[in-house]
């Protein structure tokens, strides 16, 4: 049996775990941390968060994972981008990597509950079959909240999890710091989009494929007519919606309409083209039954556009119709799907090959 208030918080040193980490001492939690060292450069992370557990008196641990995060992250991200897909590895992250670890060490560490400093919440509600569902709420701060990331957390994790954050903005967290002596917290940096990337992905790719320049340089531009337009370096480098750094010149405001590694081709099309009210996602994931007045995020930093619930196509595919016009499907990021503010589903973003053959005629 765990003692009920006991919390092992994920730290990583930065703003928002140390904050966490002294909320829930002040609710009278046992609290210990534990720093995943993912990379290489997380090891100066691990030891700013030993300092600031230090500060708090709180027992810290330090599991180093580098090679487990490398197979179940780093090599799946790299493989999207050979597919042509854009991926987003934090939703891959987190229910394979960083909560399931929480967890194991929460077990080993006799604590109950795993915290983190996410600006989301979670709530436990009573489904129509009258058994409990835990669903990811959105954080009250509209700029941090970050339920699109965690649609695939699991019902075990999310009965654990505590997000003292969810409530706060981040302005509010920040002077809660300073309030508590925790300056050098509070003026450190935000964490990097990509934790294990410091600079353009594009690099990053070079360094783990060598060859890729030799392999893959020299694609073709084309037109959504299939014309030739030009030369590119490679269609890994570009992504759907991309209009900078082209280095090609059309004679007017081009962007990425799609890409195709079987062919290398990067489409490009004028803005317009990037419209639609259809997409084709990967099976969803639901937490209960489908709700009515759905919503549904294409990307983590769009606006929630309301949609009728997904339908199977016949090669495996489902197709889903918005409800409004939306910019950018992209391959490999993912669908989340809301009732109001309430996350209760998810998907992979599919290849958009072949959609108009699913689309009925009334619906174009």
């Amino acid at each position: 049996m765990f003692e009920e208030k006991s919390v092992l918080v994920g730290m990583s040193g930065g703003i928002d775990s140390t904050a966490v980490c002294s909320m829930l001492l002040e609710q009278g939690y046992r609290v210990e941390g534990l720093t995943l060292v993912t990379c290489d450069s997380g090891m100066q992370a691990a030891d700013d968060a030993a300092a600031l557990a230090s500060r708090l008196g709180i027992p810290h641990h330090i599991a180093d994972v580098r090679d487990e995060f490398r197979k179940l992250v780093i090599e799946p991200f790299i493989d999207a981008y050979m597919r042509g897909e854009t991926p987003n590895p934090c939703v891959n992250c987190n229910p394979t990597v960083k909560f399931r670890l929480l967890q194991e060490w929460a077990d080993k560490l006799g604590c109950r509950h795993i915290a983190t400093g996410h600006y989301v919440k979670v709530e436990e509600k009573t489904a129509d079959d009258g058994q409990s569902r835990y669903y990811i709420v959105t954080g009250d701060d509209d700029r941090k909240d970050q339920s699109y990331f965690l649609w695939r957390l699991t019902q075990q994790q999310l009965a654990r999890v505590i997000f003292p954050l969810g409530g706060m903005e981040k302005p509010d967290v920040l002077a809660y710091l300073k309030r508590k002596g925790l300056q050098s917290a509070a003026e450190g940096g935000e964490s990097m989009e990509v934790c294990f990337i410091p600079g353009d992905y594009r690099e990053f790719l070079r360094a783990n494929i060598p060859d890729i320049d030799t392999r893959l340089g020299g694609g073709t531009f084309v037109d959504s007519e299939g014309r030739t337009l030009g030369r590119h370096s490679g269609y890994p480098f570009y992504t759907v919606g991309q209009r900078k750094g082209l280095g090609i010149a059309l004679g007017y405001p081009a962007y990425v309409l799609k890409t195709n590694a079987a062919k290398n081709t990067v489409m490009l099309g004028r803005e317009e083209q990037l419209l639609t009210r259809h997409m084709l996602i990967e099976p969803p994931a639901w937490v209960d039954k489908i709700p009515g007045n759905l919503c549904v995020r294409v990307r983590y930093r769009s606006h929630p556009v309301a949609c009728d619930a997904p339908v199977p196509t016949e090669d495996g595919r489902w197709l889903v119709r918005l409800r409004s016009t939306v910019q950018a499907i992209t391959p490999g990021q993912s669908a989340v799907f809301y009732h109001g503010n309430t996350v209760v589903g998810g998907a992979f973003i599919a290849d958009q090959r072949g959609i108009n053959q699913w689309i009925p005629k009334n619906n174009e």
